[in-house]
């Protein structure tokens, strides 16, 4: 891990997704704005669900996806910043089995207290993933301010009959996650300087590795809804699956993939404190959690990995498919009918 003369995440009270509005705020801020209500019959996806872009259909083959996503500094390397902050925005158009054209980015910077030339290596690692993905950082928008932030604007298209909402589950679907979860944790071990350099790379493997296997995915009738797993953490966006479906989950706790090393940094109390936050907006809904295995389920994730509802007739077919686009998934449980709490999990 280079060593940078000024520590990024000490400017950043909550890091990465983190820093999210609660959701119970949000929902009041949404709900009181009236924001819920919308006419336009080619706004596909608005935000009258809880989905992770907006679509909207533009001839009878095409339709646009559009998605902001920015936030306060996760790690202290301008460029891993920048590369984790482009990785996560370009995330929401896979999430929605799109692919992404072209990006904007937002940038705040306190010009009279952080060097220009640090934004400038933010600019730099979130151009090094826009080129992974086949994009142009096209342009965007800049502002002086007290506190670094840094996200990007992404444009992307997909087929009107191909859209992957984080609802449309079925009772027996399999759940399955794209990424091991624990970035939130090491990124507090970061913040708290207790993380290894080895842990340090195993954080910007995940969080900087592009979720474009839902470009793919779009064409998989099998799947029936997918999201993105980020800053409610693997259980409050699985409670958003099941809600817009009119399901329940069953979740295997002794399934659910970790970062290697993740557990060490829990075992010392190492965790986000938005990790409470998450699970005090969704324990009421849950039951079969025990102790310290809310860290796992309610760590606040960072460019996290997708979470996808398959028909589980097409098992077998839908893992050789991934398997043969090199694409690592793990099984962690299965879509019920709906019960008396939202999510169960099975230790």
């Amino acid at each position: 891990m280079e060593n940078t003369p000024t520590r990024l995440t000490e400017w950043s009270e909550g890091s990465g997704c983190g820093c999210k509005i609660a959701p119970a705020i949000l929902d009041q801020i949404l709900s009181s704005s009236g924001s819920l209500t919308q006419s336009d019959p080619k706004l596909l996806v608005g935000n009258s669900g809880k989905d992770d872009a907006a679509v909207y259909q533009v001839s009878e083959d095409l339709a646009v996806i559009n998605t902001v996503d920015f936030f306060t500094p996760i790690v202290d390397d301008p460029f891993d910043f920048g590369r984790i902050a482009a990785a996560n925005a370009l995330s929401d158009v896979y999430a929605m089995g799109g692919k992404p054209i072209f990006a904007n980015a937002i940038l705040s910077w306190p010009v009279e207290k952080l060097a220009p030339e640090l934004a400038a290596k933010v600019m730099e690692g979130a151009k090094s993933i826009c080129k992974a993905a086949g994009i142009e950082l096209a342009g965007g928008h800049s502002i002086a301010a007290k506190d670094p932030i840094f996200g990007l604007s992404v444009n992307g298209v997909v087929h009107p009959h191909k859209i992957k909402k984080n609802q449309g589950a079925k009772t027996r679907d399999i759940i399955y996650l794209t990424k091991p979860l624990g970035v939130g944790v090491l990124a507090t071990a970061l913040k708290r300087q207790k993380i290894s350099d080895k842990d340090y790379m195993n954080l910007l493997d995940t969080a900087c590795r592009l979720n474009s296997i839902g470009e793919i995915i779009g064409n998989h009738e099998e799947v029936h809804a997918m999201t993105d797993v980020t800053g409610f953490g693997l259980l409050g966006h699985l409670i958003e699956m099941c809600e817009g479906s009119g399901l329940s989950a069953e979740i295997d706790l002794y399934r659910l993939p970790m970062i290697e090393g993740v557990q060490e940094y829990i075992n010392q109390f190492i965790f986000p404190d938005n990790t409470y936050r998450n699970w005090n907006a969704y324990s009421a809904k849950t039951k079969g959690v025990v102790g310290m295995d809310l860290v796992k389920l309610c760590d606040p994730q960072t460019s996290g990995g997708l979470m996808l509802a398959v028909d589980p007739e097409n098992r077998d077919w839908f893992e050789e498919a991934m398997k043969q686009h090199n694409q690592v998934i793990w099984e962690i449980g299965r879509f019920i009918e709906k019960a008396e709490k939202t999510v169960e999990v099975k230790q």
